[in-house]
């Protein structure tokens, strides 16, 4: 019961990080129907930027945290600019997914002839002694990602339904040219949910940086497993996304505990090509109806 209770407490902290990557990922399909494959390169410039204003510019943990939401803002407005607004404009779907790939592998060759290849340390805010909680040691900092995961989700739900730019974007995703035709500005809060799916990227980043090593290559395979999140949660459904992310972090905890961690992201894989078989829209989403 006790290893039971680590591998639970250590796939939930695992999975929550996946979840708020890939929310990321429903933000932006939401207004737009496009993604950014280049999530995970988000993440890992927030967690080196981070480590940079820590380490070089001697700032606090908490002082940095908007400094780096503040960073993956811009970054995000910079890819939908760039790579996706001219691929929306003519109507190309291999345009956009093709220009996030290539801005996330430049992303990641600058992040390499800036920081270098090799893994870098980053500092804990918080003592990396483990506390016991009902048999399982957890660190405080496993504590602060779920925690900082769900207050980051709840904050981006409540500017959508609380304030007036936020209405803007849920009645962008609801109807484009509906929101278009009352007035709203779509182009621009297409831009802003690309600037807020970074942001949310940038701060998974230095949220999970203490946990592990930062490094230029640390996004990759974080954004393939956030991507899969998304798509067994679906991308229609918050809740899927985390339900999601809950699934494949214990999933992964417990198969690298009780097989192997070679074989970890197997079930993961797995789970994602039953999804794709058998439910498309994903177990929480909603199949989208077209009439003709």
């Amino acid at each position: 019961m006790d290893m039971f209770a680590q591998i639970l407490s250590s796939g939930i902290a695992v999975g929550m990080i996946y979840a708020v990557i890939a929310f990321g990922f429903q933000l932006t399909f939401a207004t737009s129907g496009t993604l950014n494959f280049g999530q995970g390169e988000a993440l890992m410039l927030g967690a080196l930027v981070g480590l940079t204003c820590v380490e070089t510019f001697g700032m606090n943990y908490w002082v940095m945290l908007p400094v780096v939401c503040l960073f993956g803002m811009v970054q995000g407005g910079f890819v939908e600019l760039i790579g996706v607004r001219p691929a929306i404009k003519i109507k190309s779907e291999f345009g956009w997914i093709m220009s996030t790939i290539a801005l996330g592998i430049i992303f990641k060759n600058f992040a390499e002839n800036i920081w270098g290849r090799d893994a870098l340390p980053f500092p804990s805010p918080l003592p990396m002694e483990p506390m016991e909680f009902l048999g399982a040691n957890i660190l405080p900092m496993e504590i602060l990602v779920v925690v900082g995961a769900l207050v980051m989700m709840l904050l981006v739900e409540f500017f959508n339904r609380k304030t007036i730019y936020g209405k803007a974007v849920v009645a962008t995703a609801n109807d484009r040219d509906a929101a278009g035709l009352m007035g709203i500005n779509t182009s621009l809060v297409i831009t802003f949910s690309y600037a807020l799916s970074s942001l949310t990227a940038a701060f998974a980043g230095v949220l999970i940086a203490p946990l592990t090593l930062t490094g230029a290559a640390m996004g990759g395979a974080l954004g393939l497993k956030a991507f899969a999140v998304a798509i067994i949660g679906g991308l229609s459904s918050g809740m899927g996304i985390i339900v999601g992310g809950l699934i494949l972090g214990i999933v992964e905890t417990a198969t690298g505990f009780y097989i192997s961690t070679g074989y970890k992201d197997v079930p993961g894989l797995i789970l994602l090509l039953l999804v794709l078989m058998y439910k498309p829209s994903g177990l929480f989403g909603k199949s989208a109806i077209k009439k003709v």
